[in-house]
């Protein structure tokens, strides 16, 4: 929504001035810069006036405790959400039995309509979208409730076409109100649909589609490409999170593959597979941490990085745990961290 994508900016824009009126303090304590007293109550006021305007136009945050706060606020929110999507999940499955069929339809379509309308309303009055974040949590959650058990009650056979329904409305409630947890709920329910449909039109039952990483890698690498193609102008943080969605997918399927060369397609041996996947891993993973670094992603470096360690320690368990002292294996590793400590120093000082 506009509104979502102007709050961004406006909180670019206040972090911006925070750091000037910093700097600026910085140098005049230096004596690099030292304003006039004509100059500096103008420079006071104008900071003071933007501020002020964006905190009420924008409701952002405009210190450094307002953003810690805000970020609790957030994790209060996800949580919150979450809890009420169990006790609504508690509270059918303790009374159900004591409805009536006609009653258990009606609940079931009732209520992610009822909290449809309880988001529009609250997104009306508040822009921070913290308590429409929470309802949107109950909504997806009510949904996937309401297939689930309605195909229960009509005998429904199962199928994928689940997932795409509730990655669908996953997407569309991100999307409408620019919300990045029910974004990643519907990517990893299209991973699902996605990985799904591919097991089931190689002859397989469906539900088996999370032991083929291969499916799940795909999937990934597919989510991974989509921010370079579709652009988010109102979005601007989206694409962050269509990357590690799509990354983690990728990275713990490669892990997977690395000890489980039998639940792969490939017509080759399974400790042939194994090894094929490992060298894949290492270079994915460097292709991340390069790739991050020439677009100044600095979550997609990290995570990479994060799992470029990963895959280095599991090969070296591979390598010496079974002969190697464990104290001096552990220590092996300790150094080797050290090193690799010193080797990403110099990294972050050559991109400086």
């Amino acid at each position: 929504m506009p509104e979502a994508a102007g709050r961004t900016d406006a909180q670019t824009r206040a972090d911006r001035l925070r750091i000037f009126r910093e700097e600026l303090a910085e140098l005049e304590r230096q004596q690099v810069l030292v304003l006039t007293a004509e100059q500096r109550p103008g420079v006071e006021a104008f900071l003071d006036q933007t501020l002020q305007e964006l905190a009420r136009q924008y409701d952002i945050d405009v210190n450094p405790s307002q953003k810690q706060l805000s970020l609790g606020m957030r994790i209060v929110s996800a949580l919150g959400g979450l809890a009420l999507c169990a006790a609504v999940f508690l509270f059918f499955y303790r009374f159900w039995g004591l409805i009536p069929t006609v009653g258990q339809a009606a609940i079931l379509v009732a209520t992610p309509l009822l909290g449809l309308a309880a988001m529009h309303f609250a997104s009306q009055y508040e822009r921070t979208l913290y308590f429409t974040g929470l309802i949107g949590l109950v909504v997806f959650a009510s949904f996937v409730l309401n297939l689930v058990v309605l195909g229960q009650l009509f005998n429904r056979i199962s199928s994928p076409n689940a997932f795409l329904a509730w990655g669908a409305l996953a997407l569309a409630l991100g999307y409408t109100y620019g919300l990045r947890l029910l974004l990643a709920a519907g990517l990893i329910s299209w991973l699902a649909f996605f990985s799904a449909t591919i097991v089931s039109w190689s002859g397989a039952w469906w539900e088996s589609f999370y032991s083929r990483p291969e499916r799940i890698l795909t999937g990934g690498a597919l989510i991974v490409g989509i921010p370079i193609w579709l652009h988010h102008p109102k979005h601007e943080d989206f694409p962050g999170t269509y990357r590690l969605i799509g990354l983690l997918a990728v990275f713990l399927s490669l892990l997977t593959l690395w000890y489980a060369g039998t639940e792969s397609f490939l017509p080759l041996e399974p400790k042939s597979i194994e090894r094929l996947y490992q060298v894949v891993a290492f270079i994915t993973a460097a292709f991340t941490i390069w790739a991050g670094i020439r677009h100044n992603l600095t979550g997609t470096v990290n995570l990479g990085a994060a799992f470029f360690t990963i895959f280095l320690y599991a090969k070296f368990v591979d390598w010496w745990w079974d002969w190697m002292p464990k104290y001096v294996f552990f220590f092996v590793i300790g150094a080797i961290a050290i090193g690799l400590l010193f080797a990403f120093r110099k990294i972050r000082s050559a991109i400086a």
